[in-house]
């Protein structure tokens, strides 16, 4: 009898114990990488500066890029990905200056 199946299961677990763990972090890193950006748009409500920067936008954009090239990740995901979290900085950032 093969010992495949109980080997691929193994394996199946430890991926997903990975993937688990590697999600809880990206959680994490979200929520304080959010923290900051509140931070952020509390200083730009105090001092009447604009919700959004569009320079600094499009460097983060391709600075993002080339890391995601860096660590073999396809740019574009990781564009649209940087496009969702800036849009949803930009939000919060208006709520605060309403």
């Amino acid at each position: 009898m093969s010992d495949a199946p109980h080997r691929a299961a193994e394996l199946l677990r430890e991926h997903r114990a990975s993937i688990d763990r590697l999600d809880a972090i990206i959680v994490y890193t979200l929520a304080e990488r959010f923290q900051h950006t509140q931070s952020v748009g509390r200083l730009k409500a105090e001092h009447d500066l604009p919700p959004s920067d569009p320079a600094r936008e499009s460097q983060q954009i391709e600075r993002l890029e080339r890391l995601a090239r860096e660590a073999n990740l396809d740019p574009e995901f990781a564009r649209k990905f940087l496009n969702f979290v800036i849009a949803e900085v930009i939000r919060h950032h208006e709520i605060l200056q309403s």
